[in-house]
């Protein structure tokens, strides 16, 4: 049985383009804020998180490094993406834990291979934005 991914996506437009194309894979792709990602993960059931590097609370790498500093979620495999100018930034995703980031741009042309595997708990080769 498929687990449900976790989307940490605050642009409405992208999200629902995740949605639709998690829908066409029979995948489910539950959208939650930042502040409650860690009471989501903590209900089981989840495969992976999608993290959108750039949300505008500016908590995306303090979410990843609770996700990842916890015994009980430090595994499920985190996905970031960000603009693909944003070295920094996807440097300290890797720092903080985040097990592949992705420039937008390649997470959007690559979606319905990541949710496949990241549905079935079978973590994307890591690459580079």
């Amino acid at each position: 049985m498929a687990n449900k991914i976790v989307a940490v996506v605050e642009d409405l437009f992208f999200l629902a383009k995740i949605q639709q194309t998690a829908q066409q894979l029979s995948v489910t792709v539950e959208s939650v804020p930042p502040d409650a990602l860690a009471s989501s993960l903590s209900r089981g059931g989840v495969s992976a998180v999608l993290l959108d590097l750039n949300h505008r609370s500016g908590a995306a790498i303090d979410v990843l490094q609770a996700v990842k500093r916890d015994p009980n979620t430090r595994s499920i495999p985190v996905l970031g993406f960000l603009s693909h100018v944003q070295g920094e930034l996807a440097q300290a995703a890797r720092a903080a834990g985040c097990d592949m980031v992705l420039a937008r741009s390649a997470f959007s042309r690559q979606l319905p291979v990541l949710l496949k595997k990241l549905s079935r708990e079978e973590p994307p080769e890591p690459t580079n934005p």
